[in-house]
């Protein structure tokens, strides 16, 4: 495809027109630059923070030569949209499942626009409550593969405001363990399981993983998650506290978590919490990070909400890390989140 032909998919995307019908409502800014953050220093593992770095996504997103596999809650962002409809264009064999059981109605322009446009498009298995996974599959099993694992939806409105992660994986065994259950889901088929492996985290079934890794500290915790709902992980995050540990907690406020609020900080965690209005920074992101600076961190970054719903019933996807530059990161950004938000109760 012509960089004109595909510039001309951005604009009519971007006003809510298809070349053959109604397409995405979502208006978008200027397409940012396309770049790629500097991986790890083995070359596997590379961080994204959003607010302000979309510009590697798309790069995921135009990356693909032979092959690209998306797996979204919600698709409402017309750049990411063309992108996906110009790979499908020159060659590229491009596969989406997105989620009906919640988000049917929300991404049903996505799913016409793409369907028509020469894109595979799937609707996600029933089987689970949500399929509240937000990852990409580029060309697996080739020399330069890659999967992209995210906190943050693809709904380009929210770009500007929300805190979110994403993972650049080149890691041959992620991405072919990725790609394997991408194609269970594109298939419908629910008798496969999930791969067995050290560093992904899956749902339905992620609770032991969470609650292990929360366990493992010795010195800090410092976490965002959007909920608070999961009485495990509430009780694991106040045994921490109570053993010594420095724990943190950075949230958008919430009265649905005030009790257990309340329970987090009779229990020493420091609470740090963002007014649930339109001018503030808003907690989207799912991250544990687990003392780092020390010979023993490890950090959590993926879709698991702390709810009973996500780590139980949801098919959802996250990654552990151990690489210093991006725990050391996460950590970075999480302590200015927590100084930029307010104890909670005040």
């Amino acid at each position: 495809m012509s960089r004109s032909f595909k510039s001309m998919i951005v604009a009519m995307c971007a006003v809510g027109l298809t070349l053959t019908g109604t397409g995405p409502s979502t208006a978008t800014a200027a397409r940012p630059p396309h770049f790629a953050p500097a991986p790890d220093a083995a070359g596997n593992l590379s961080l994204i923070v959003e607010p302000g770095e979309i510009g590697p996504i798309y790069t995921v997103l135009t990356s693909a030569k032979h092959s690209l596999d998306m797996t979204m809650y919600e698709l409402a962002d017309p750049v990411a949209e063309a992108d996906l409809v110009a790979d499908a264009a020159h060659g590229t064999d491009v596969r989406v499942v997105l989620d009906r059981n919640r988000e049917q109605e929300a991404n049903t322009p996505a799913y016409d626009f793409l369907s028509t446009h020469g894109v595979k498009v799937h609707w996600a298995p029933t089987s689970y409550e949500a399929t509240h996974e937000k990852a990409v599959v580029v060309d697996a099993g080739y020399p330069d593969q890659t999967a992209l694992i995210m906190t943050l939806n693809l709904t380009s409105r929210y770009y500007a405001t929300t805190r979110d992660f994403g993972v650049v994986d080149h890691n041959r065994s992620d991405v072919a363990a990725i790609a394997l259950v991408f194609n269970a889901d594109f298939a419908g088929d629910q008798s496969a399981p999930t791969p067995s492996g050290t560093d992904l985290v899956w749902s339905p079934g992620s609770e032991p993983a969470m609650l292990a890794l929360i366990r493992s500290a010795r010195r800090s915790l410092a976490v965002e998650n959007e909920e608070m709902a999961n009485s495990q992980v509430v009780s694991a995050l106040m045994a921490a506290a109570r053993s010594g540990i420095v724990t943190h907690v950075i949230m958008t406020d919430d009265s649905a978590y005030s009790s257990n609020f309340s329970k987090l900080l009779a229990a020493g965690v420091d609470v740090h919490v963002y007014p649930d209005t339109s001018s503030a920074l808003y907690i989207h992101a799912k991250v544990i990070a687990v003392d780092a600076g020390t010979a023993t961190q490890k950090a959590f970054v993926g879709s698991e909400n702390f709810s009973t719903a996500s780590v139980g019933y949801n098919r959802e996807l996250g990654i552990i890390v151990n690489n210093p530059a991006i725990v050391n990161e996460l950590a970075r950004v999480l302590g200015q989140d927590y100084d930029g938000a307010a104890p909670a109760g005040t």
